[in-house]
């Protein structure tokens, strides 16, 4: 079955400081959206779809763009305000950042005819996970999706907190994404969710999101739904509010409009929350590369 890779890499690295999405990971200078898109392409995933900021094409085509178009095809969407109503357009003029992550894979409905996953560009994954979502979108089921779900202790940074959609669920299907801004403090791992509500106490095994997240089309329809009532409910702060996939998906299931299935893995996230982390990483695709799993150079 035809399936398509959607890498979100409109926002910028504001803690990481500049563009991380192209910051050389790699022993030849290959950045994390490479190994994401070679794990897609080795579990049956055919195409790629990068969202992009409309001033970073030049630059994404001439990195990342002239290294992978040979071995899978690619499109590029612009994250624009194009597909707002009009009535809200001028009110977003002011806005700098793009508008959320829900936002950005709505701006990819006409790229997207096929079940689709969806991810940050700059996170890495691990080949098992790309595994796991191959096989869910081979079998994917109308109005059901998937979230990839991580042990926490397997994504935090010992350099400060990072958010994380804690997620809560039974018999395999989640009952709710709590996004938190989670840290190891001593000997436990706390989960401070961005709603304002009460911090809580996470297990080193607790699944959280890292937006690996498994759709078929039948979600952009729902986007646009959402979208119109997000803009509605949010004309006195166009400027800081955030339309955000974890909170679609919240509320789909509270509608029970879809069902998400959980999908465990034990694969280890690496990423760049802060500088200080690249060091981490950069180890850690070394390791990999001597164990033969990734070529050396990647696209050789």
């Amino acid at each position: 079955m035809s399936k398509t890779l959607l890498v979100m890499a409109a926002g910028m690295g504001s803690r990481f400081g500049g563009l991380k999405q192209i910051e050389p990971m790699g022993p030849n200078g290959e950045f994390l959206i490479d190994y994401s898109v070679y794990d897609a392409l080795k579990t049956g995933f055919d195409k790629v779809v990068f969202i992009i900021k409309k001033e970073n094409y030049d630059l994404f085509k001439e990195t990342i763009g002239k290294r992978v178009d040979s071995h899978v095809k690619v499109e590029y969407v612009f994250q624009t305000n194009d597909n707002i109503p009009l009535e809200y357009q001028e009110l977003l003029k002011t806005r700098e950042k793009p508008l959320g992550t829900a936002h950005a894979i709505l701006c990819a409905k006409d790229h997207i005819q096929e079940p689709f996953a969806v991810i940050n560009a700059d996170d890495f994954y691990g080949r098992e996970a790309y595994v796991i979502s191959s096989h869910y979108l081979d079998t994917i089921k109308e109005n059901h999706y998937g979230v990839v779900g991580y042990q926490v202790a397997h994504t935090l940074s010992p350099n400060g907190s990072a958010k994380r959609g804690v997620c809560k669920s039974k018999d395999g299907k989640l009952e709710a994404i709590i996004e938190s801004s989670v840290e190891r403090k001593n000997s436990k791992i706390i989960a401070m969710p961005l709603d304002g509500t009460d911090a809580f106490e996470v297990d080193e095994k607790a699944m959280v999101s890292m937006n690996l997240l498994l759709f078929t089309p039948s979600l952009f329809p729902y986007l646009e739904e959402k979208l119109e009532e997000f803009l509605k409910k949010h004309k006195e702060d166009f400027t800081s509010c955030e339309f955000l996939i974890p909170d679609v998906l919240e509320m789909a299931i509270q509608e029970k409009r879809a069902e998400v299935d959980l999908l465990e893995t034990d694969a280890v996230w690496h990423g760049v929350t802060y500088k200080e982390d690249k060091e981490e990483v950069v180890r850690a695709i070394q390791d990999l590369v001597e164990e033969g799993v990734y070529n050396n150079p990647l696209w050789s």
